[in-house]
């Protein structure tokens, strides 16, 4: 017994990992699930909106609207791909191929930003559609449409640069195999995401 209790203060006195995982992981899991919850509570609100008002507009075409955020959403789970080579990579201890799996994801990554501003763009110069305002007449359409893509793209972005400094301390034998896993939750959580978001908020709102 006194052994067993001078273990347990052992882990928890510093330098140990008392959850049988490692501080930068455990980390990035409670941030996920904060986050979640944002996503999780906009996504209900947007849908509790859309179901509750009859004027709501399904504004987006098949074409193009529709099959540009599915080339969206494919380039998405592409870069969920190469990240998944990049931290097999780097378990293998192959930092070079580490490092140039992260760069092709994050230029899958910015590829999508790209795409997106493409299509906010058409969006409020061809549509006329702001976060305040929209020619098929429920304002509340812009404001959560903008709200919930906009985040989403933000943390696109916020990937991007995050996997940029991991690249680059990979390159240097700075950072480790952890560090690498650790941005692939991150990077998968916001792939996550969007394949809640593309549906609810795109798939539903096809012009009939």
């Amino acid at each position: 017994m006194a052994s067993d209790a001078k273990t347990a203060t052992s882990l928890w006195s510093g330098g140990g990992s008392p959850y049988a995982i490692g501080s930068k992981k455990f980390g990035m899991w409670l941030f996920i699930v904060s986050d979640m919850l944002t996503f999780t509570a906009l996504l209900v609100a947007y849908t509790y909106l859309r179901m509750s008002t009859a004027t709501w507009p399904t504004p987006f075409a098949f074409s193009p609207s529709i099959i540009f955020s599915t080339v969206m959403t494919l380039v998405l789970l592409s870069s969920s791909l190469t990240m998944v080579m990049a931290v097999h990579s780097m378990s293998h201890g192959d930092r070079g191929k580490t490092v140039k799996w992260i760069l092709a994801t994050m230029v899958f990554g910015s590829a999508f930003v790209i795409l997106h501003m493409m299509e906010w763009m058409h969006l409020i110069r061809d549509e006329k559609v702001t976060p305040f305002s929209n020619p098929w007449g429920e304002p509340l359409f812009g404001a959560t449409f903008f709200g919930i893509t906009g985040l989403h793209m933000t943390h696109v972005t916020i990937g991007v640069i995050y996997l940029g400094i991991i690249a680059a301390g990979v390159g240097r034998g700075k950072f480790t195999y952890e560090d690498v896993e650790v941005s692939g939750l991150y990077w998968h959580f916001v792939d996550l995401v969007w394949m809640f978001v593309f549906p609810l908020i795109y798939l539903m709102s096809v012009k009939m």
